[in-house]
């Protein structure tokens, strides 16, 4: 099981922004390359960056994905308003070692073709939120239509094997992930499956990987002091 430290960045700075609310912020530090950098001292194994600005479409941030991924000695995972070949593309040059693509790109057939043909298959992953059981997505009204599911089992038939899953009922509140949700999505897709939202202690932690699921994505647990990036690395090892 692996651990993905979260970085959501906007506007140059580490926030935690509720992306179905996004005036809701609580600003975390104001340089996410060090941040990023004491995750790796700490010994994670990779880096999850969010780009707020993408994925609330008011810009982006690329100058600072290429000097995080420049800076760091272990590899960036990438999600959040990534779904054409061009922005895709932008991350692919700016050095992402895997691209979570978002949801309306696996539900357009065309899309996740070109996609699968132009990058390479392990240096992608799909990135879903999830709402009351159906897949969620701000810019495309037609995300209700779909559950995880079915998403998840084209993204698998396309040859995309990493899924990053999140509840956004329990995103940034500290109230224990979907960890039965995901497991069933991991056994009905094949998909090596990471959860993300509401990770809140190291119980909810060993509950993920007892669960078989191939990790988590932690944020506000880690910048509100839960426990530190040590302390889960060592609870999810297999000599625990």
């Amino acid at each position: 099981m692996e651990i993905y430290p979260a970085i959501d960045v906007r506007a140059g700075r580490v926030v935690r922004a509720s992306r179905t609310d996004p005036a809701r912020e609580t600003p975390y530090h104001p340089d996410p390359i060090a941040v990023a950098e004491s995750f790796a001292a700490a010994g994670a194994r990779w880096v999850h960056v969010v780009d707020l600005e993408r994925v609330l479409g008011t810009g982006e941030q690329d100058a600072l994905v290429a000097a995080l991924v420049k800076r760091l000695p272990i590899p960036v995972q990438v999600g959040g308003g990534l779904w054409t070949a061009e922005a895709v593309g932008t991350m692919r040059d700016c050095g992402v070692q895997r691209i979570l693509l978002g949801a309306r790109a696996i539900a357009d057939e065309a899309a996740l073709e070109e996609l699968t043909e132009l990058f390479a298959s392990d240096s992608l992953g799909v990135a879903l939120d999830m709402r009351d059981g159906r897949v969620w997505s701000r810019d495309w009204a037609g995300s209700s239509a779909w559950t995880p599911e079915a998403l998840a089992k084209r993204a698998a038939a396309a040859g995309i094997g990493i899924l990053a899953v999140t509840d956004l009922a329990r995103e940034g509140r500290l109230e224990g992930a979907a960890v039965a949700e995901a497991a069933a999505l991991a056994r009905e897709s094949g998909m090596e499956v990471i959860v993300s939202g509401g990770v809140d202690s190291l119980e909810d932690l060993v509950r993920i990987r007892e669960a078989g699921l191939g990790g988590a994505i932690v944020g506000r647990a880690l910048f509100e002091r839960r426990f530190t990036v040590e302390e889960a690395l060592a609870c999810c090892s297999p000599s625990s």
